[in-house]
């Protein structure tokens, strides 16, 4: 049983990284875009890029979660 639960909590931890990773990457490049823009918005001229990066981090870490949590349900359907 200690191993099992030591398997959620790696895969958690793992999809959980990934997502932070991919999503922290994934609101600076669209702030670099938003820059770079011929024309910027106001928005984007408004937004500070940090607090663009840290909000994708953070989608990214739930969106990771979610999906281990996800395949762990799968993972246990699929051994019934």
């Amino acid at each position: 049983m200690v191993r099992k639960n030591s398997r959620l909590l790696l895969m958690v931890s793992l999809c959980s990284i990934a997502g932070v990773v991919v999503g922290g990457t994934s609101g600076w490049a669209e702030t670099n875009n938003c820059l770079q823009a011929p024309i910027p918005t106001a928005e984007c001229l408004t937004t500070n890029p940090t607090l663009k990066t840290i909000e994708g981090m953070s989608v990214g870490l739930v969106a990771g979660v979610g999906a281990a949590l996800g395949a762990a349900w799968q993972a246990k359907r699929g051994e019934l």
